[in-house]
C-alpha cells in the first residue's frame, strides 16, 4: 500500500514537472515571437524613413544616382526579406548601403547643414537605438529559449512537442562603424 502511494506520487511529480517544463517551452516561444515581432516593428519604421533621407540626399547629389539606386534596391530587399536569417543578411545588406549613402553626404556640405537632412539623420539613429535594444532583448529570449530546448531533462518534452532552437539575430549597427572625426 504505501509502495503504491509513493509510486502514485512520483508519477503526479514528474507529471507536474513535465507540465511546468512545457509550460516554460510555451512561455519562451511566445517571447521570442514577441521580440521578434518588436524588431519588425522597428525595421519597418527605419524602412519607411530610408526613402525620405534617399529624396533629400537626391536633391543635393544628383550624379551619385548609383549610391541611390543601391540604398532603395537593399531597402526593397530587406522589405521582402521573411526568414530572420533572411532579414538578418538583408539589414546588413542595407547597412552597407546607408554606409555609402552617408560617405556620399559627407562630401556636400550644402546637404550636411539642411535641417531636413539632420531631422531625418537623428530619427534614424533613434530608430537605430531602438532596433538594437529590440535585437537585445529578441537574442536574450532566443538564449533561453535554446537553452530550454537543449538542456537535459526538458529536451525530452521539446523533442516531444516538436520545440525547436530559434535562430539568433546579428545586426550590425551603422552608428558603431562611423569613425568620429575630431578636429584641433
Amino acid at each position: 500500500m504505501i509502495i503504491l502511494l509513493i509510486v502514485i506520487a512520483l508519477v503526479v511529480i514528474f507529471l507536474l514537472y513535465g507540465v511546468s517544463i512545457y509550460n516554460r517551452l510555451v512561455k519562451l516561444r511566445n517571447l521570442v515571437q514577441e521580440a521578434w515581432s518588436s524588431i519588425d516593428v522597428m525595421l519597418k519604421k527605419r524602412h519607411d524613413l530610408i526613402p525620405n533621407l534617399v529624396e533629400t540626399v537626391k536633391g543635393y547629389a544628383t550624379h551619385e544616382r548609383e549610391t541611390l539606386e543601391n540604398v532603395t534596391k537593399a531597402r526593397n530587399l530587406a522589405i521582402g526579406a521573411n526568414s530572420v536569417e533572411g532579414k538578418e543578411a538583408a539589414e546588413k545588406n542595407l547597412n552597407q548601403a546607408m554606409m555609402n549613402l552617408f560617405a556620399v553626404a559627407e562630401q556636400y556640405p550644402d546637404l550636411k547643414a539642411n535641417t531636413n537632412f539632420q531631422q531625418l539623420q537623428s530619427e534614424l539613429t533613434s530608430i537605430e537605438n531602438d532596433i538594437e535594444k529590440s535585437r537585445r532583448y529578441y537574442n536574450g529570449t532566443v538564449r533561453e529559449n535554446n537553452t530550454l530546448v537543449e538542456s537535459f531533462p526538458s529536451n525530452i518534452i521539446a523533442n516531444m512537442y516538436k520545440f525547436e532552437k530559434s535562430p539568433f539575430f546579428e545586426l550590425d549597427n551603422i552608428a558603431e562603424r562611423v569613425v568620429p572625426t575630431v578636429k584641433f
